[in-house]
């Protein structure tokens, strides 16, 4: 497809972007929603200011990771103004791949003794 890159091309993730499609893997939301989930699960660590959310938005779209999607019933109020995204199957890919990368790192560091557990013995 054009436009499309193979996912393992899209791997590693930046953080702003595996947070942001880690907060759509539950279901669709809108822009708000993402920066306050993101600000929320990193405890602030990560602030998705509107320039990295929306270009980061784009570039999830253009490459098809991301789709808007319809305002849900509930949103009537608002659902002029608020733009909805959700998680495509690549986007929900890039995300288990990326989620994996990250596993094996954290269980390297674990047997490195990063986090001041006992190194493994070495035989």
């Amino acid at each position: 497809m054009p436009g499309m890159a193979r996912t393992s091309d899209r791997i590693p993730l930046t953080p702003a972007v595996f947070h942001i499609l880690l907060a759509l893997a539950d279901g669709e939301k809108h822009g708000y929603a993402v920066m306050k989930e993101v600000e929320a699960h990193t405890q602030g660590r990560i602030r998705l200011g509107p320039g990295t959310l929306y270009g980061s938005f784009d570039r999830l779209l253009a490459v098809r990771l991301i789709e808007e999607c319809p305002s849900p019933p509930n949103d009537q109020a608002s659902s002029h103004h608020r733009r909805y995204y959700r998680l495509t199957a690549p986007g929900r890919l890039a995300l288990r791949e990326e989620t994996q990368r990250l596993r094996s790192a954290v269980a390297h560091a674990r047997r490195k003794g990063v986090f001041g557990e006992a190194k493994a013995e070495r035989a």
